[in-house]
């Protein structure tokens, strides 16, 4: 402990006994330890502490403790009542104060078996084929036992919530009788005050696993605490400085953490036993699961376009294309979807939880190919391969992806009606040329080489559907009345 410079000596002497400031005072003002202060003005050493001076209420604490333990919930105000009775001379807030300082807490453990908790932590994201996503860890902790487990997941769907509540009660060997949940919209579709409506999916999860849902009030995390440290205990022993590569590699790493260190840890009320002791005790308590588990997967129509692929998200997924422009059944859980035509599976696939993904089955492929290939047969073909020979090329180009063979085919009969042979074919000279595919393409250069020759603007004329053929043939007058 270092001395002053004589300048701070000799503001300690003025502030002490000029302007009466206290020894404290003067070292938390000038950043000194107090017993340099001290040594400057001669005071010496630090004084014992002054030994607490006798209370009103020292000879009543046995009493308060006493009654305390028999009646918790006593008010402060009767206690004083019967302090007074017994010869106590002081004020009411005297023993507020005190009552507020002894008084015992009650506990609210919940009962073996009756209640879990769930709940979602944002992990962060993780990149995805075509971008990023973000990662969740569900969580949901027994209240009884403090036993948790927990998954990563990519959405956040009522259906991944479903999924996630089924797995835990297999992991568990059982359910509780109650859920806790806050208050997500894929937890609550509408609420107002103490009037709820679950979404209809959860209910009938709820229903089928034979568990009542609850909620914790709104913006009240209290309510649910015990998964809140359960989340904190993850962030702090599990996440901390790991890093999670994706949603298989997290789960499997979470799952030995929740086996070796979890599980294993002392209870937070019984010390004496782990978590683990106590959650083999509850176990037996939670109600059986029923068999089978109840489907949890997403099912919905889905509508195949005219290339046989459905969506799902962003993502496309190939069916045969015998199904194109039809309506059939997706279903899908996080692992895989399926197409369903009746009871029928009609195409299965790896679920992608990329941006903007084409999974495509390669037997889909190869028959659309033959498809389209067979599509150069269409009507009006040899027509506009007469005109204009190199519109092979175009065709071929069209074969291997794009709209329909048949569209693109009528499209281009339709240029070559407007605009005459010569003007078209040149017009598919030159997209050919430049490795162009598009009809919009063969339209333009069509348009181009009318304004370079001067020809005039092509006009589409619309004809009654009486009439099937532009070409009118006049009648011989000779046969009219002349009357």
């Amino acid at each position: 402990m270092t001395h002053p410079s004589q300048d701070t000596c000799a503001e300690i002497v003025r502030l002490y006994f000029g302007e009466h400031w206290k020894a404290g005072t003067i070292a938390a003002q000038l950043g000194l330890h107090p017993d340099v202060v001290r040594r400057v003005l001669g005071l010496g050493p630090e004084r014992p502490p002054v030994e607490p001076r006798p209370q009103l209420l020292d000879p009543f604490r046995d009493f308060i403790a006493s009654t305390l333990a028999s009646y918790p919930t006593l008010r402060s105000s009767r206690l004083y009542d019967m302090l007074c009775d017994r010869g106590f001379r002081g004020s009411v807030r005297t023993v507020r104060l005190y009552v507020a300082t002894v008084r015992p807490q009650k506990r609210r453990e919940p009962m073996i078996g009756e209640q879990a908790q769930v709940d979602w932590a944002y992990v962060g994201k993780i990149p995805v084929p075509g971008g990023e996503r973000a990662l969740w860890l569900f969580v949901i902790v027994l209240s009884y036992s403090r036993a948790l487990w927990g998954e990563f997941v990519l959405d956040l769907s009522v259906q991944s919530l479903c999924r996630s509540l089924v797995r835990a009660a297999g992991a568990f060997g059982g359910v509780t009788r109650q859920w806790l949940f806050d208050n997500p919209k894929t937890v609550v579709i509408e609420r107002c005050g103490p009037a709820v409506r679950f979404h209809p999916t959860l209910l009938s999860l709820s229903a089928d696993m034979r568990v009542q849902p609850r909620l914790c009030g709104v913006r009240q995390p209290q309510h649910k605490g015990r998964v809140e440290r359960a989340i904190r205990y993850l962030r702090d022993r599990f996440l901390a400085g790991r890093t999670i590569l994706g949603v298989a590699d997290g789960n499997a790493q979470l799952a030995r953490f929740i086996a070796d260190v979890a599980l294993v840890r002392p209870h937070p009320v019984d010390g004496q036993r782990s978590v683990g002791d106590v959650f083999a005790e509850e176990q037996s308590r939670l109600l059986s699961l029923p068999n089978p588990l109840p489907a949890t997967d997403l099912i919905l129509p889905t509508h195949v376009d005219t290339q046989a692929f459905v969506r799902l998200d962003t993502n496309r997924y190939s069916v045969p294309s015998d199904f194109a422009g039809r309506t059939l059944t997706l279903v899908a859980d996080d692992l895989r979807i399926r197409v369903l035509d009746g009871a029928s599976e009609v195409a299965a696939h790896p679920r992608s939880f990329g941006r903007r993904q084409i999974i495509e089955a390669p037997e889909h492929r190869a028959a659309l190919v033959r498809e389209r290939r067979a599509a150069l047969e269409l009507k009006g073909r040899d027509r506009l391969l007469t005109v204009a020979p190199d519109f092979t090329v175009v065709l071929e180009r069209w074969a291997k992806g794009g709209p329909s063979l048949g569209f693109l085919v009528s499209r281009a009969i339709r240029l070559l009606d407007l605009y005459g042979n010569d003007t078209f074919t040149a017009a598919v000279e030159e997209i050919v040329k430049r490795g162009l595919r598009d009809i919009s393409a063969i339209a333009v250069a069509c348009d181009r080489i009318r304004r370079v020759k001067r020809h005039p603007v092509p006009v589409d004329i619309a004809f009654p559907a009486h009439l099937d053929d532009r070409d009118i043939t006049p009648h011989d007058l000779e046969t009219y009345d002349d009357k």
